[in-house]
């Protein structure tokens, strides 16, 4: 009599459960942590009164992920202080949108389509998470300050006790809702741009529209930061300000770069800077927007101090052209060259209003006493930029509509992705 063994089918853990989950969110906000810690340090911030250093990178982190921090003055009985600031540090976003989405998309490899409630679990399950931590952050995140300056009343202010103070803290369920829908945004943009993520078999059929253009705007926009790092290094060589150029590079870099980029392919902002308050770098921006009320910043007002700013146009062209042509090759040969610049145009309108909005800075302050007016001085200050983002829409799609056909016309000779080798005779 044989005996014929059973096995049982041995059950594997998910490959994307709770632990998973847990890791992406502690690496994505210690990426973003470390990257606001070093960057304030740069900025000479470790040195704030009343050791309110980790406050403030808490405050940086819940900027970053789209969070609302409040800014509030308070000058005594007889003065009143306004304050308000509305900026992104865009190089701590951009890190932890890269740690997060590249741990999101690990588990998921190597496979070819995963199911909607598979992919809704394992989301949900980071994104309870991401909360939690978040929550902590923005219950962390408050100080007050007393603002140091050369008081242009003549000892009037010391007299009635309005020495000026401001602070900050996070509106919790503001910046919950917010860094939530941020979460969902670098997720949904991290299925869209990789090719190696399952997608739900109703999506398959837009993948080879939708996914080679995603991937080109982040290859682009990662390039723009590319040369802006390589920038930033060599002026730190050879002009000095090496940890002020550090700081910006940790904290505001994609400010600049992307601004830098709209600025190239056409758009137009408008801005002012007022008081003590500026732009760190680089300096005929902070001199363009100091020109009047509300000053125009486009190539041509900037190489009026500067013809160098020229080059602005040549990079970003370069840059378009060699994202339009990755998208080329990272799609079917059957598509057509009109395709590749409906593809590119729709990418690049959508993408260039997108960054132009995460670029733009707000901020201001001042100080009045009895109710006569702002006292200036170094009592107040203000910095806006704004972009035009209908310029930045129309700019885009024709940009990408050039450059779409015209790479699709010059790529028929490369081998495409996906395609299997020629066979050899």
């Amino acid at each position: 009599m044989s005996q014929h063994a059973t096995t049982k089918p041995a059950r594997t853990r998910a490959a994307h459960g709770w632990p998973q989950a847990l890791a992406a969110v502690v690496a994505g906000y210690l990426a973003m942590i470390v990257t606001a810690v070093l960057g304030l340090w740069a900025a000479g911030a470790a040195g704030l009164p009343d050791g309110a250093f980790p406050q403030v990178v808490a405050a940086v982190v819940v900027l970053a992920v789209g969070g609302s921090v409040e800014v509030a003055g308070d000058a005594g009985d007889i003065a009143r202080s306004d304050a308000g600031l509305d900026a992104l540090p865009l190089s701590v976003t951009v890190v932890g949108a890269l740690v997060v989405g590249l741990l999101f998309l690990r588990p998921l490899r190597h496979r070819a389509v995963a199911g909607a409630p598979e992919l809704a679990g394992w989301a949900l399950r980071i994104a309870l998470l991401w909360l939690v931590c978040l929550t902590g952050l923005a219950a962390f995140a408050r100080h007050t300050f007393t603002i140091e300056f050369d008081d242009p009343t003549g000892g009037l202010i010391d007299v009635f006790g309005a020495t000026p103070r401001v602070g900050f803290r996070t509106e919790v369920p503001q910046t919950l809702v917010i860094g939530l829908l941020w979460l969902a945004g670098v997720l949904a943009l991290s299925l869209l741009v990789s090719r190696a993520a399952p997608l739900p078999p109703g999506l398959l059929r837009f993948q080879e529209a939708v996914r080679p253009a995603a991937y080109a705007m982040v290859a682009l926009l990662l390039a723009t930061l590319a040369v802006g790092v390589v920038i930033g290094v060599v002026v730190a060589a050879t002009r000095g300000h090496a940890a002020e150029t550090l700081a910006v590079i940790l904290l505001g870099l994609p400010n600049l770069m992307w601004l830098a980029l709209t600025v190239g392919l056409g758009t137009g902002w408008e801005g002012t800077v007022k008081g003590p308050f500026g732009l760190p770098m680089p300096q005929l921006l902070d001199e363009v927007l100091r020109t009047g009320d509300l000053a125009a910043l486009d190539l041509g007002t900037l190489t009026e101090r500067d013809a160098r700013a020229w080059w602005l146009l040549v990079v970003a062209a370069l840059l378009v052209l060699g994202a339009a042509f990755l998208m080329v090759l990272r799609s079917p040969a059957r598509v057509r060259p009109w395709q590749h610049a409906l593809h590119m145009a729709v990418a690049l309108a959508l993408t260039l209003p997108a960054v132009a909005l995460l670029a733009r800075v707000s901020a201001h302050y001042g100080l009045s006493l009895l109710g006569i007016g702002d006292l200036g001085g170094d009592l107040g200050g203000e910095v806006s930029l704004r972009p035009m983002l209908w310029q930045a829409f129309l700019l885009g799609a024709g940009w990408g509509a050039v450059s779409g056909f015209l790479c699709g016309l010059l790529a028929t000779r490369f081998r495409h992705h996906g395609e299997a080798p020629p066979p050899r005779p």
